[in-house]
């Protein structure tokens, strides 16, 4: 997956924006939701490197999976955050699985108001089973 591509994947989603937050490390780019990163990456780095947000046990199998490309997360909490590198052995379909889980997390735990405001699919579903909880 190239620089651009990644990029194009992380702001593909309602309310992702990109920003570069760390003025003692400005090559770091964040992509964020209501304020929260969901992906972090150094877009000139080589080899390329993502961190996505993850759930722990997902976090695990992928890790077993994919041992030399997708590690617990650099200089982040290794249970909940992956750093995948991007050169081609991970499928860049699962890729932007992971990117949309990593965003799907984030979103999950905005208020209400905002999950709604973006539209975000998991909360249609919750609303259907709220509806037929009813």
């Amino acid at each position: 997956m190239t620089p651009e591509a990644l990029r194009a994947a992380c702001l593909d989603f309602n309310g992702a924006a990109e920003e570069n937050p760390f003025s003692r490390h400005p090559e770091v780019t964040t992509f964020k939701v209501g304020g929260k990163i969901f992906a972090l990456t150094t877009l000139d780095d080589k080899p390329l490197t993502v961190s996505l947000k993850c759930d722990p046990e997902l976090a695990l199998r992928l890790r077993a999976a994919h041992p030399d490309a997708i590690v617990g997360g650099y200089h982040l909490n290794k249970r909940h955050w992956n750093t995948v590198t991007l050169d081609g052995s991970v499928p860049d379909r699962l890729v932007r699985e992971m990117i949309e889980d990593s965003y799907d997390l984030i979103v999950a735990k905005l208020p209400r108001a905002d999950r709604v405001k973006l539209d975000w699919p998991g909360e249609r579903e919750r609303e259907r089973e709220r509806e037929s909880d009813a």
